[in-house]
């Protein structure tokens, strides 16, 4: 298995995941899981503010637009089979697994209305209203529980189970999605 590299930068949790990370996915994912947990305490001084700050809103919309995407095809499509194929019966992986992906169906729905939210904050038409901050928070605080159960339960099993191969396997996925693998091919090319 790959260990955490101690040496490797690691982000400051308010720009992207730095793609330097990818060596080791799941510290990759790890550090994705630290970001998004920045992007809810944003969330939170939003809703907070008596005069919300606008770039705020922009990093979260570039986030939820951008970065969150990635992050949930990265698992989905990705890590959970692996998981779901390395574990064992006892580990009754499949069960959280499963309240995982019915949280990234909530995710699904929900965020295009906080995007709409943050939009209109960023450009400056309108403050959040009473009901787009209840918004905001139910937002927020669903997603901090779904990261409690990702890092508690899903990590340590991935750490534990997944082979070097399986590693692999979730590095050039993960590469792929973000066209990284294109670079690399030009790279070896030259």
């Amino acid at each position: 298995m790959v260990n955490h590299i101690p040496n490797q930068k690691r982000g400051d949790c308010l720009t992207p995941t730095t793609l330097d990370l990818l060596g080791n996915p799941l510290d990759f994912i790890h550090e994705d899981h630290l970001r998004e947990r920045e992007i809810c305490a944003m969330i939170d001084r939003i809703v907070d503010a008596e005069d919300p700050d606008r770039d705020q809103a922009r990093v979260i919309l570039s986030f939820l637009r951008e970065e969150l995407p990635l992050h949930l095809e990265d698992e989905e499509q990705d890590l959970f089979p692996l998981l779901r194929r390395r574990c064992e019966t006892e580990d009754e992986i499949d069960k959280a697994i499963q309240r995982l992906e019915t949280d990234h169906r909530h995710a699904d729905e929900d965020t295009p209305g906080v995007i709409a939210i943050l939009a209109a904050l960023e450009a400056g038409e309108r403050q959040p209203s009473d009901d787009d901050q209840s918004v905001l928070v139910r937002y927020a605080g669903h997603a901090r529980r779904h990261l409690i159960l990702e890092n508690a339960i899903i990590l340590p099993f991935a750490k534990l189970r997944l082979t070097e191969g399986d590693l692999g396997t979730l590095r050039l996925r993960m590469m792929q999605r973000r066209g990284l693998d294109r670079l690399m091919e030009t790279s070896d090319a030259e």
